[in-house]
């Protein structure tokens, strides 16, 4: 069905929390659909780390998708980050294993390689497929943030933060007062926020570093919320952690220490399936077992889960309103409902050959 794509570039986001089946939704929308999978996961970017951020990759190796994407991709990306494709279930999935775990992989780094995939994905006449639970870097392609074209500057924020509050705020009023004025309470009163608001303000090269503006129209991207009743996503959520106890999640952190990362030097202590070993670390590292200790990780493992996906709906909620709200194409469907996979393929099927 993928031959008959007009010409026009679309883009599909299926998003929603953890443990809501968004991965397998995507892999049958592409193979009905002519499509490929590119990762909105700001975990699964990061090599090694598999079981605990519940990569489908067993037995599958990291393949080049052609050696054109594979030039530019040293051109444009100056060889930082190692862009491969995975192919799962034989379909195509993108930005997984990006980076080592002690890279502070940002979403300015995401938009570069998530617009780069999604353009070759566009030239092969294919439907790129965002799929996700990091809310932010769907946003950050789709919308753009003007932050994203500024880098720090060291030198100002070591002067700024010898100031108060106040002067901070009257610096910014100052230096940008629509700025200033649509800033919340909380970020005025956060010192680290109103350095960097400063900073975006000197800065003459604020540009946003837009997907959606440049390369598409807003009709043309069709969002897909999936959601769940709380109890049952709890259930699935400590399912899914006890599956990845089981399939070794133990064993992966004690390679990833053997490697030399740990929770000091990477990404490990800002992880969720991963930071709350940091105290059974040392038992890790000596296999020593303790029991009660184990027991109190995996309890702290699922009770993070739970407050990440209450945090993950809180910000969908946010973006599909405001998705209709700007006449986008934004849709919640309850996956407890039987059919709700064949009312997701029509709607799929209506928007991307009749509209």
């Amino acid at each position: 069905m993928g031959n008959h794509l007009k010409q026009r570039k679309k883009l599909l986001i299926i998003c929603g929390p953890t443990a809501t089946g968004k991965t397998a939704l995507g892999i049958n929308l592409a193979k009905k659909f002519g499509g490929e999978i590119v990762s909105a996961d700001s975990r699964q970017v990061y090599k090694g780390m598999d079981i605990g951020t519940g990569k489908d990759i067993e037995n599958e190796k990291l393949k080049i998708k052609s050696e054109k994407l594979q030039s530019k991709i040293k051109k444009e990306i100056n060889e930082r980050f190692n862009i491969g494709v995975y192919e799962i279930g034989n379909i195509p999935v993108w930005l997984l294993d990006i980076v080592s775990p002690d890279y502070r992989f940002s979403v300015a780094d995401y938009v570069e390689c998530a617009n780069l995939v999604i353009k070759d994905i566009w030239k092969r006449k294919k439907l790129p497929i965002l799929v996700g639970g990091t809310g932010f870097y769907i946003k950050a392609v789709i919308d753009g943030i003007e932050t994203l074209g500024v880098k720090p500057d060291w030198e100002l924020r070591k002067q700024l933060s010898k100031l108060a509050i106040e002067q901070l705020r009257k610096r910014l009023k100052d230096l940008d007062p629509e700025r200033s004025r649509r800033m919340n309470e909380s970020d005025r009163s956060n010192p680290r926020r109103l350095i960097r608001a400063i900073e975006i303000a000197r800065s003459e090269t604020s540009t946003p570093n837009v997907l959606m503006y440049r390369y598409i129209k807003t009709s043309d991207i069709l969002l897909i919320g999936l959601k769940i009743p709380y109890k049952f996503l709890y259930q699935r959520i400590d399912k899914r952690v006890e599956e990845r106890i089981k399939s070794g999640v133990e064993k992966e952190i004690r390679k990833l220490l053997n490697k030399g990362y740990n929770f000091e030097n990477s990404v490990l202590r800002t992880t969720i399936g991963y930071q709350e070993w940091e105290q059974y670390y040392p038992n890790l590292k000596c296999k020593i077992e303790n029991l009660k200790l184990k027991e109190e990780t995996i309890k702290r493992w699922k009770f993070d889960e739970h407050g990440y996906a209450r945090r993950q709906m809180t910000w969908f909620r946010k973006a599909l309103r405001q998705a209709q709200g700007e006449k986008r194409r934004g849709y919640w469907f309850d996956i407890m409902d039987c059919d709700y996979q064949l009312k997701i393929e029509k709607l799929v099927k209506d928007w991307y050959y009749n509209n």
